[in-house]
């Protein structure tokens, strides 16, 4: 049996982890900036699957498919190619569309265009992230413009598209993600030596609500 000195020091120990406890110290100290950290991890995947029907201005109307499909990795491989990037996207939404080419074209091989409209962020860095309208030709695909990503809809001057010049130095823009190699142009209107819009009448809608 402890002697009144074994019980006083006994006991001094007692208070001296209820304090801790209390404060935050001692060997359960990580927890709560282990749960902060979880906390402020980005957010989730945003994605619901759905569809829009057939417009004039959409014309053959847009989907958001499931997360794992075919289409939305498709969509992601390019985007993450295009910006030199590694690790997983968060995605807040997408969708897939398809239409004519811009400007118009009677060449079989480009009168349907895939399209992609993706918002989203880098996972393991949430400042890289934007708006990107991808697009895929029979002859390749990429990153046809990109949008700030607190803008919404198809507006000018959100959505700019750079011309590729050798000569150009890439380019951080604000509020876009990454750097740009090119000349920038109003992928809305036109600009920069292209008269015509980035994406024809037909599939203009496709982007309406984003």
């Amino acid at each position: 049996m402890p002697n009144r000195t074994g019980l006083a020091i006994l006991a001094a120990l007692a208070t001296l982890l209820a304090s801790c406890a209390a404060s935050g110290g001692g060997p359960g100290a990580a927890e709560p900036a282990l749960a902060q950290a979880e906390e402020a991890t980005p957010e989730p995947d945003a994605l619901v699957p759905r569809t829009a029907p057939p417009a004039p201005d959409c014309v053959s109307g847009w989907v958001t498919p499931p997360r794992s499909d075919p289409l939305v990795l498709e969509a992601l491989g390019i985007v993450r190619r295009h910006m030199a990037v590694k690790g997983e996207l968060s995605l807040q939404d997408l969708r897939y569309f398809e239409g004519p080419e811009a400007p118009p074209s009677d060449k079989g091989y480009i009168l349907t265009i895939r399209r992609w409209y993706v918002k989203g962020h880098l996972k393991k860095d949430p400042s890289l992230r934007g708006r990107w309208l991808v697009e895929s030709r029979e002859f390749g695909s990429g990153v046809a413009a990109v949008a700030p990503y607190d803008t919404t809809g198809f507006a000018s001057p959100d959505w700019r598209g750079f011309q590729w010049s050798p000569a150009l130095e890439p380019k951080a823009y604000e509020g876009l993600p990454g750097e740009w190699q090119g000349a920038a142009y109003d992928f809305v209107n036109g600009g920069a030596g292209l008269d015509f819009p980035g994406l024809p009448g037909e599939v203009r809608g496709c982007l309406t609500g984003t």
